[in-house]
C-alpha cells in the first residue's frame, strides 16, 4: 500500500510531473454489476428531475412506487422499469421481481467494492485529487474525496479502478474527469459511502455506486452509470451507459 508521500517514487507521479507515459497495470478485477448492469440508473427512493435531461439506457426504481421517477418517457432512450402501474405513462414497464433482484445485485456489487483489501493507493492527494492523472489500481480514502479541477484516468482498454471513498464525492463546477490512453469508463468504479455531488456542467467518467444520495447539478453529464442506494436527483443533464446493455428479458 502506498502513501501520497511514497509515490514520490511511482509512475504516477512521474506521469504527472513529466508527463511520461507507464506502462500500465491491469488494476483490480472488475466489479461484477450482476442485472443491475442493465441499468444506467437504478435508484432505490426515486429519480427527481428537472427537465430537460437526456437519459440513455435503461432506467429502474426500487422498491418505492413507480410514481417516483419524475422523467418523462421522451427524455430516455431505454426501458423504464417500476414495480407498479404508476411509473411514468406510455413508456414505463412493470416488472417488481426483475427490479429486486438488480437491486439486489447493485448492493453486492456496492459491498465487493467497498471490501477490496489491500489498496495500491491510500488517502492519496489527502482526499483532494485535481490536477492528478490516476493509474490503474485499487484507491482507498478514509475521507471524502473533491475535485476542484480536471483529473485524468489514464489506462489502457483493459485497466480497472476502484476507488474506495468513505465519505462524500464532490466534483466542483465544470470540471471534467478525463480518459486518457483508451481507459473505459465501463471499468471505472467509484465506491462513496456518503453522498456523490457532480457539480453544474461538470463531465464525469466511470460507474457511481453510491449508499446515499446521487446528485446531479444543472447541465452536468456522465459517461457511466448512477446506482443509487436511495435518490438520484437530475438537472438538465446527459447521462449515457458506458456500453451497449440489452433489454430486460
Amino acid at each position: 500500500m502506498k502513501t501520497a508521500i511514497s509515490l514520490l517514487a511511482t509512475p504516477l507521479l512521474l506521469l504527472v510531473l513529466y508527463g511520461e507515459v507507464p506502462a500500465y497495470a491491469a488494476g483490480p478485477a472488475k466489479v461484477d454489476l450482476g442485472t443491475a448492469g442493465h441499468f444506467v440508473i437504478l435508484s432505490k427512493s426515486g429519480i427527481t428531475d428537472v427537465p430537460t435531461s437526456t437519459v440513455t439506457g435503461n432506467v429502474g426504481t426500487s422498491p418505492i412506487t413507480g410514481a417516483a421517477d419524475h422523467l418523462t418517457c421522451t427524455e430516455v432512450t431505454g426501458g423504464v422499469y417500476s414495480v407498479d402501474d404508476a411509473g411514468p405513462s406510455s413508456c414505463s414497464v412493470k416488472t417488481p421481481h426483475k427490479l429486486t433482484t438488480a437491486v439486489g445485485d447493485m448492493q453486492t456489487a456496492y459491498t465487493d467494492a467497498a471490501t477490496r483489501p489491500n489498496p495500491d493507493f491510500f488517502n492519496l492527494g489527502a482526499g483532494n485529487v485535481g490536477g492528478l492523472t490516476l493509474v490503474p489500481g485499487l484507491y482507498k480514502w478514509g475521507t471524502g474525496v473533491i475535485a476542484p479541477t480536471d483529473v485524468t484516468i489514464s489506462g489502457d482498454a483493459n485497466s480497472v479502478w476502484i476507488f474506495q471513498i468513505s465519505g462524500n464525492l464532490i466534483v466542483d463546477d465544470g470540471v471534467a474527469v478525463r480518459l486518457s490512453g483508451g481507459a473505459q469508463a465501463k471499468n471505472i468504479f467509484w465506491q462513496i459511502a456518503g453522498r456523490a455531488v457532480l457539480g453544474t456542467t461538470s463531465q464525469f467518467e466511470g460507474i457511481i455506486l453510491c449508499k446515499t444520495l446521487i446528485s446531479v447539478k444543472t447541465g452536468a453529464s456522465i459517461n457511466g452509470r448512477l446506482l443509487a442506494q436511495t435518490a438520484v436527483t437530475l438537472e438538465k443533464n446527459t447521462v449515457t451507459r458506458p456500453k451497449q446493455i440489452f433489454p430486460l428479458r
